[in-house]
This record gives C-alpha cells, sequence and structure tokens, in this order.
C-alpha cells in the first residue's frame, strides 16, 4: 500500500504545489537538506546515484494498519549551529524536506520520544507531520519516565507528548527502555504508580492504538516482561537487531536471535531500532567494506544491514535516524522493494560479523543517553571519533608499525577537529553518572580515562 500523501486545504498544511516541488527535487542532489551547514560524515562508500522509488516502498501488515518497512526514528534530527531564543536546538525547515520527502516516497512510520535530541524532537516532529492528513502516517513515541517515576511527572510527560505532537491519538505507544535495573525498576516506572494499568486503559479508550515497549538490558526483565503477553497483550516490542548483535551481542547486551525467537513464539511483531549499530556497521573497516563489495558493488554497505534487519517475517519496521538526504535516498532504494537476504548470504553476514569482532571498537551508538555530561564532556564524540581511528587503522600501537607517525598524527588531528579542547576526555572526573543511562551498559569513565592516557601519551612522544 502505497502511503496517502494528499494535502488538505488547510491553514497549517503545506500548498500542494509547493510540496512537489521539495519532494520531486533532484534524487542525485544531496546538498539541499543538510539543516546545519555541515556535510554528512563519511561513510565507507559514496551516495550510491540512481532513482529513488516513489511506488515500490514494501510494506508490513499489522491488525489493520500498512507500515512502512523503513521507519524514521527522529532521535537524529538536523541540529542548528546555536539553540534558538527559547532554547530549540533543531532545524524546523529540514525536518520538515526531510519528513516531505520520506513521506512522498512512502515512508509512514515515525518514532520519537519526549527526551530526543534534547527534549525537541516531539516538537519538531509533531509540526512537521501535522502539515500532512493525519491518517497518512503512524505516530510513535514513549514514556521515558527515567529520573522521576512519579504519577504525577509521567502523566504529565504523556499528556505533553500529545500537546507537542498535535494529535489526539498515539499510534503506537512504548514504555522506554526497559531492563536495564531489573524488575525493580520496571515495576517503580510503571507499575507501582499506576501507569501500566492508566495505558491500559487510554488504549481500551483509543487514545492509545497500540501498545507496548523498547527493550535495553537483562534478559530475565524480558521473559519476565514479554509473559506479561497473555494478560495485557502486547501489541509490539522494539529490539535491537543487526547482523553485528544476531549472535554477537556480547555480555552487555542479548543476541538478537533470541529476542526475535521469543517474539516470534508469542505472535508479536517486533520494530527494529539501530540496525546500523549507530552508523557504525556503515563505517566499517576497509577489508570489510572490500569484502561486502565484491559481492553487491553497485549497493551501498548500509545496505547490507538493512536488508538483514528487514528479512525476518515478524518485522514490522525498521527505524533508521536519518539525518541528511542521501541516507534517506539510500535506504528508501534497500526497501523499496526489498531483496530478503538469502540463506547463503546469512551465512556470508555471519562471517562478516565474526571478523569485525575481532576489532576493539567501543559500543557506541551514538545515542546519546549519556548527554548532557555535568562537566561538558562531549562523551558520543569521543568514543565515535576512537572508534572511527580503529575502523581506519589510525590507532598507532608501537613505533615500529610502519603508519606509527601517519597514525598518530591522524589520531591526535582528529581529536582536536572532532571534539573541542574544554570537552574532551581529560575533564572527566569518574562521576559515572553517564554509564546509568547508556543502554548498551558501556562504563563510559573507564573508557574516557583509557582514551584520555592514549591521547596524553601521544603528545608526549609528539614532543620527544
Amino acid at each position: 500500500m502505497k502511503a496517502c500523501v494528499t494535502m488538505k486545504n488547510q491553514s497549517k498544511s503545506i500548498n500542494r504545489r509547493d510540496f512537489f516541488k521539495i519532494v520531486g527535487i533532484s534524487t542525485a542532489s544531496t546538498a539541499t537538506l543538510y539543516g546545519c551547514g555541515q556535510k554528512a560524515d563519511a561513510a565507507s562508500d559514496k551516495h550510491i546515484a540512481g532513482a529513488v522509488p516513489t511506488d515500490k516502498m514494501v510494506y508490513r501488515n499489522f491488525a489493520g494498519d500498512n507500515v512502512s518497512l523503513l521507519g524514521y526514528g527522529c532521535m537524529r534530527w538536523p541540529t542548528l549551529p546555536a539553540p534558538e531564543g527559547d532554547g530549540n536546538v533543531i532545524d524546523q525547515q529540514a525536518v520538515n524536506e526531510l519528513i516531505d520527502y520520506a513521506l512522498a516516497h512512502g515512508v509512514n512510520y515515525y518514532d520519537t520520544s519526549p527526551v530526543y535530541v534534547q527534549g525537541w524532537s516531539e516538537k519538531a516532529t509533531g509540526n512537521a507531520l501535522s502539515r500532512h492528513p493525519r491518517d497518512s502516517y503512524y505516530l510513535a513515541t514513549k514514556l521515558s519516565n527515567f529520573s522521576n517515576y512519579s504519577r504525577e511527572n509521567s502523566l504529565a510527560m504523556y499528556n505533553q507528548s500529545f500537546k507537542d505532537l498535535q494529535t489526539d491519538y498515539i499510534d503506537y505507544y512504548l514504555l522506554h527502555a526497559i531492563g536495564g535495573g531489573g524488575m525493580e525498576q520496571f515495576n517503580k516506572r510503571y507499575v507501582d504508580n499506576g501507569m501500566l494499568d492508566f495505558l491500559i486503559k487510554e488504549r481500551e479508550a483509543g487514545r492509545i492504538r497500540k501498545l507496548g515497549w523498547s527493550f535495553h538490558g537483562d534478559v530475565e526483565v524480558f521473559d519476565e516482561v514479554l509473559a506479561m503477553h497473555d494478560d495485557i497483550h502486547w501489541d509490539f516490542v522494539q529490539i535491537q537487531l543487526n547482523y553485528m548483535d544476531w549472535k554477537h551481542a556480547g555480555e552487555r547486551n542479548v543476541n538478537a536471535d533470541y529476542l526475535y525467537g521469543e517474539l516470534e513464539k508469542k505472535g508479536v511483531p517486533a520494530v527494529i531500532m539501530e540496525p546500523l549499530l549507530g552508523g557504525r556497521l556503515s563505517n566499517v573497516p576497509e577489508h570489510i567494506v572490500g569484502r561486502l563489495k565484491q559481492q553487491r558493488p553497485a549497493e551501498s554497505v548500509a545496505s547490507w544491514a538493512f536488508r538483514f534487519a528487514g528479512t525476518p517475517p515478524g518485522v514490522l519496521t525498521v527505524l533508521s535516524g536519518m539525518t541528511y538526504l542521501e541516507h534517506l535516498q539510500d535506504n528508501i532504494r534497500t526497501y523499496s522493494p526489498l531483496d530478503p537476504v538469502s540463506d547463503a548470504e546469512m551465512d556470508f553476514l555471519e562471517g562478516t560479523a565474526d571478523l569485525m569482532a575481532q576489532y576493539p571498537t567501543i559500543p557506541c551508538n551514538d545515542c546519546k543517553y549519556c548527554m548532557p555530561c555535568p562537566y561538558g564532556i562531549d562523551i558520543p564524540a569521543i568514543l565515535i571519533h576512537y572508534n572511527k581511528c580503529v575502523n581506519e587503522g589510525n590507532v598507532p600501537q608501537s613505533r615500529t608499525d610502519d603508519n606509527y607517525k601517519e597514525a598518530r598524527r591522524a589520531f591526535l588531528v582528529g581529536y582536536d577537529r572532532s571534539v573541542p579542547k574544554l570537552r574532551q576526555a581529560s575533564f572527566c572526573i569518574g562521576c559515572n553518572q553517564c554509564s546509568e543511562h547508556c543502554p548498551q551498559r558501556i562504563h563510559i569513565p573507564s573508557q574516557l580515562h583509557r582514551i584520555d592516557d592514549f591521547v596524553e601519551n601521544l603528545k608526549q612522544e609528539t614532543l620527544v
């Protein structure tokens, strides 16, 4: 089913002619939607040119909803160079243009939260989507009551979502990021304060159409909350799934093949987050790029991850935080239509994951849940720079390495360019406030201290 993008002749709706001017921009151009004046991060391969279909998106049917296989994650909207007078940090015009383009090309599922983009994502998403007919898209948001579990605060957050999203119903509502604090925290956030009972009644009243939860954390919590399905009837569950986490989630997370398998047993649709692991599966080591390109030379590295995530039949939609038009276009191509991963390709990707597991990257997905740091440290930028240098072979290990001088210079220069001096790892005092919010359960201070020691050693050697 093709997403409806018919315009209403209302004062707040964009003009139909203007709308099609926006969505009719050249698909070869990638320079028009950079909201903050900076180019997209260099990926392992350049934008793959070609037509972007408007009528071939794959849809998954669920309880009367025809949901696009590509969903828009609204956690990484383009930002402004400086906040506006009211504190807003999001480039609204860029968001409008991205959503207009996505809707015109069949993307109809939009996932946000009260805490995304420093608390401004819901408002920006609501501003953009409210210019379109309400029945042309599905809205997903969350009860993100991480620090204040009181019923009063939770109800205020819930009601504010309706105001910011400019809607009188929410299609897909989630209990946000359960699992990290065990069942004790789950009960405090949703049971003891009566919020779970309240949300079930809101579903009965139609203000919530589908009720589910997103998972980061302990498998025991996943199993126990999923077991509530017999009484509550969870409509969907959001999990982290990609070809690395399928069997290589490690000690910090639960393998995605288990999570998906348990949902499949219950007949609960899966919404997929982190198909690219926060970009790590598009910015891969060069020999992995070569391995993937040898199989499909005309397609992007990222497309492998999206094809993998979209192949299981129980997947409802795959979320992607697409800040730039070129990423949106590439993902639309991948799902218009989807070429499912074959059994042979599944084995190939498992071998690829085995190779990637040998690289000592830090499992940061750039979700920014750790921010803001009370000491002003740009935690994601530091970890992402380190991972980038690992993938590019610019983490010097020994003076005997052939490329030691070049790698040392690349690491230090790139560090100063990526992270302002006053926001670097040297300012970490180890308060550990950040680790409590990390869905990947990284012990962030120890990683920052390790990177800072590494940087200081490189600087000292530069002086010798």
